[in-house]
């Protein structure tokens, strides 16, 4: 496939370029254990191929980053995980300090869950964060949101929904996928972000916004479509269907940018 118009500024300046991608519903097909989640191979071959051409390529996500450091383990990718509150770096998981005075509340809040919500998926994300999932029993969303916003209210976390079919409980830290993305620009000229979800859009939010204020030069957001997104995915500068529209689109990428070198 041709590299999108919006995407030929990456090309014309990879060097200084950052591209920066979720995961689940992006490099990973959605499904209903999140344990069971696998990379495409072809996603991961092309992000394997466009790593060393980039100035900056990283995975940012609501998984643990040692999730993502194990599922992808790319050298030269930087993994961001649970949203930017945990990093890959030298092989080893940082978590940020901000989170420490929160850990006791995340396990309690964890063990609450569990015993509150039986039959449905609590996610234990490090120590870091909870996510309660019922992509498996769908009526019962209405149910572990409302749980989930009780719980977070009396333990002073925070309860967003920011997946397809789930809550997070976490620490009440001042980061998502946008204040992450800009904090790992760098001196990228260039940056642009893919995603599927809700989580995903202040990532597209901020790097708008770096352009509005000056700090990038050019931003591409890049929307992974599904039937489940939400309709503002599909507003994005570049649109492609699901994962393996999102796999073509990065070993395009990597074609045209080892060409012109």
């Amino acid at each position: 496939m041709p590299v999108p118009h919006p995407l030929e500024v990456m090309v014309d300046d990879a060097a200084t370029a950052a591209l920066f991608l979720d995961f689940d519903g992006s490099l990973a097909p959605i499904v209903d254990d999140p344990a069971a989640a696998r990379v495409l191979p072809a996603a991961r071959a092309a992000l394997a191929r466009l790593a060393p051409l980039l100035g900056t390529a990283a995975v940012v996500s609501g998984r643990p980053a040692e999730f993502l450091l194990d599922a992808l383990g790319i050298e030269g990718v930087v993994y961001a995980g649970t949203y930017g509150l945990e990093r890959v770096v030298d092989g080893v998981v940082v978590v940020d300090p901000r989170v420490a005075p929160w850990l006791d509340a995340i396990e309690q809040v964890a063990d609450d869950a569990e015993a509150a919500l039986p039959g449905l998926l609590v996610e234990r994300k490090g120590r870091v964060a909870v996510t309660i999932h019922w992509r498996t029993q769908p009526e019962r969303g209405p149910e572990a949101s409302a749980w989930a916003e009780e719980a977070a209210a009396r333990l002073g976390l925070e309860a967003p929904l920011r997946g397809r079919m789930a809550v997070e409980l976490r620490p009440p830290v001042p980061v998502d996928k946008g204040t992450t993305v800009l904090d790992l620009v760098g001196d990228s000229t260039t940056a642009a972000f893919a995603g599927d979800d809700a989580g995903d859009l202040p990532a597209f939010d901020a790097l708008r916004a770096s352009v509005r204020t000056g700090g990038l030069r050019h931003a591409v957001t890049i929307g992974v479509a599904s039937d489940e997104g939400p309709p503002e995915i599909r507003d994005a500068d570049v649109v492609v269907d699901g994962p393996r529209g999102l796999a073509a689109l990065l070993d395009a990428l990597a074609d045209e940018i080892s060409a012109r070198g």
